[in-house]
């Protein structure tokens, strides 16, 4: 971009709850260019991680030695000097989130291909390790459930040392909302500023949970089903499956707003509380 680029659209992205997206149109001379500029404007998120400029860069840079499209960066404002809070601008993708596909099989599949894509990534010298979001040791089970005792039995299992595993480069929010599509296939994966080295099973898991929740247990499973089919170096073990549920749960299950933005309007938080209480008992089943 130069001194000549001036911008013709801006208009608001749904789907994103922890930072504002525009998807902006710049002309520079004959030349029409979509790009889209994330604004770190959530206060709580930006004390507890002031680097997340840095992070989303380096994700970014890391994520386009993917066979997997992901956006470009382009520039960025690290503290907010520039533009009021901390900014990344980076390219636009092309495609739709899709949430009720037509054909469930290749959706599933196409998920789970793209997931592996991801994990092929060498995480030589990356930064960022991937931690969890909860003090085990201090969950309590949950005052919501109608199966205490299934929640008491999975947060014991995850209590134990963790099981061992090869660290890979890994989305770490890797759910159906931040995955595009055109003509049925997976066009690109967006939303990278989590990603981290850690373990295949992070990713695995926080897909599970958010399509038990979106859909049901089964359409979990049958993701599972998928990834474990495609990628020969992965060992499932219900303890990341386990981990990445309690990871959300930050006091009573809500329905994620993402899902509404998309087209999912009928979903309830009373049947997030029922998906999850009966994913725990799959979970807790395995173990």
């Amino acid at each position: 971009m130069n001194s000549d680029t001036v911008i013709t659209d801006v208009k608001r992205l749904k789907g994103s709850t922890s930072s504002t997206l525009h998807g902006i149109t710049l002309m520079d001379g004959d030349v029409t260019k979509d790009v889209v500029l994330r604004q770190f404007d959530n206060e709580e998120w930006l004390k507890k991680e002031p680097d997340l400029v840095n992070h989303e860069a380096a994700s970014l840079t890391v994520a386009s030695l993917s066979r997997v499209p992901a956006p470009d960066m382009i520039a960025c404002d690290e503290t907010g000097e520039e533009c009021g809070v901390p900014v990344v601008l980076m390219s636009y993708l092309n495609g739709y989130v899709n949430l009720l596909p037509d054909d469930w099989t290749q959706w599933l599949k196409e998920l789970a291909m793209a997931l592996v894509g991801i994990h092929e990534i060498e995480p030589t010298d990356f930064p960022y390790s991937y931690y969890r979001y909860q003090d085990i040791q201090s969950f309590d089970v949950p005052t919501w459930s109608s199966v205490p005792d299934k929640w008491e039995r999975a947060i014991a299992y995850i209590q134990k040392p963790a099981p061992d595993y090869e660290p890979h480069f890994i989305h770490r929010d890797y759910h159906p909302a931040n995955v595009l599509w055109e003509n049925n296939v997976v066009s690109g994966v967006v939303d990278w500023v989590n990603a981290c080295v850690g373990p295949q099973g992070v990713d695995v898991g926080h897909m599970r949970v958010n399509l038990a929740q979106l859909h049901d247990v089964e359409t979990a499973d049958a993701f599972l089903k998928w990834y474990s089919s495609i990628n020969n170096d992965f060992t499932y073990d219900p303890y990341w499956d386990i981990v990445s549920l309690i990871d959300i749960l930050f006091g009573r299950p809500e329905v994620y707003p993402g899902w509404c933005a998309f087209g999912v309007t009928e979903l309830t938080d009373d049947m997030m509380i029922e998906r999850l209480d009966r994913y725990v008992s799959r979970l807790v089943g395995w173990i």
